[in-house]
């Protein structure tokens, strides 16, 4: 959006939300908890990928070519390349704030609760552009893997269905902020960073 953070209260926007990213956890929990398209959507996913490793599984058991620790093992490793992606991740989602038009962008890290964060300094989304930015990982990253899963062997697909399992759980943060934005929709939400006070700032219309 073209305007400026500060000319949103002249603008008839008014505060929803104002979220410290120390605290982005329960903000994520409590939106991944309400019944909006993108909770069900990420829920869904993940049992679907449950369900796509369990069914590998079952449909090789017995087989005299397959090995079940080999399949674990392989399972395993997409697990460990899928925490390899984190900085792929979050360079995507500064890439899809750029084409949106920001210009700071930048990354913030808290090791310790494996919280990784691509931000825009002062640039004010609105949920169109913020979902551009969101999804784009999701969207790019998996389908990368779905098609590499139709072209890999069966150790092969066990490793990519691991990262597969693995980055889309990695995704409730973005999952979560778009339940955010379903979740207030009739309010039109807007959102911005500030990066020197390490805040987010959630905006809506007054109505």
């Amino acid at each position: 959006m073209l305007i400026e953070p500060e000319d949103l209260p002249a603008n008839n926007y008014s505060l929803l939300a104002r979220l410290e990213h120390d605290q982005i956890v329960p903000f994520i929990r409590a939106y991944l908890q309400k019944r909006t398209m993108y909770a069900i959507g990420y829920y869904l996913i993940n049992i679907l990928n449950l369900i796509a490793i369990a069914y590998l599984f079952f449909t090789n058991y017995g087989a005299a070519n397959f090995s079940m620790e080999k399949g674990f093992s392989y399972l395993a490793y997409g697990i460990a390349i899928a925490f390899t992606l984190v900085p792929l991740h979050e360079y995507i989602h500064v890439l899809a704030y750029r084409s949106q038009g920001a210009a700071n962008t930048s990354y913030d890290a808290q090791i310790k609760k494996f919280i990784f964060m691509a931000i825009a300094d002062r640039f004010v989304a609105n949920k169109k552009e913020f979902t551009i930015v969101a999804l784009a990982p999701f969207v790019l990253i998996t389908g990368t893997l779905i098609i590499a899963l139709f072209i890999a062997g069966l150790y092969g697909q066990f490793l990519v269905l691991g990262i597969l399992f693995t980055h889309t759980a990695c995704c409730s943060g973005d999952f979560g902020l778009m339940s955010f934005f379903e979740y207030n929709k009739r309010k039109k939400p807007v959102t911005y960073d500030d990066v020197v006070n390490k805040v987010s700032y959630f905006y809506g219309e007054n109505v």
